[in-house]
């Protein structure tokens, strides 16, 4: 799962930023907010790279997800991209479980093949 949600992440950290490029063209906004929220949410990607499997993790990811969407108040086009980031951030929560589920079958069957035969 981390890496799918990490993939995902990286995905909306360069897409945060570009937001912020487009944001700094409105003449409403300040430089200085559109890059101070930008770059608490860059880092925010990627401080939850490292925290995804921890309790917790996938719901400070899902919460980044809603203000991804929120922030299409100030760029439009950030419905529409929040909109698919938060598709694929289910995706990589929903499959990356049954990935690692997976593995952890292929590893208790491993195990106990190799303590069948070490019995023999």
């Amino acid at each position: 799962m981390r890496t799918l949600c990490a993939s995902t992440l990286l995905g909306e950290f360069f897409v945060i930023g570009f937001a912020g490029l487009v944001a700094m063209k409105d003449p409403d906004l300040s430089g200085s907010t559109v890059w101070l929220v930008s770059g608490i949410a860059m880092v925010l990607c990627l401080l939850l790279c490292g925290v995804v499997t921890r309790p917790g993790g996938v719901a400070l990811g899902w919460a980044l997800q809603i203000a991804l969407i929120a922030s299409g108040v100030f760029v439009p086009t950030m419905y529409f991209m929040g909109a698919v980031f938060a598709a694929l951030w289910w995706a990589s929560v929903h499959f990356g479980r049954k990935v690692d589920e997976a593995k952890a079958r292929f590893a208790a069957q491993a195990g106990s093949s190799s303590s069948t035969a070490d019995a023999a």
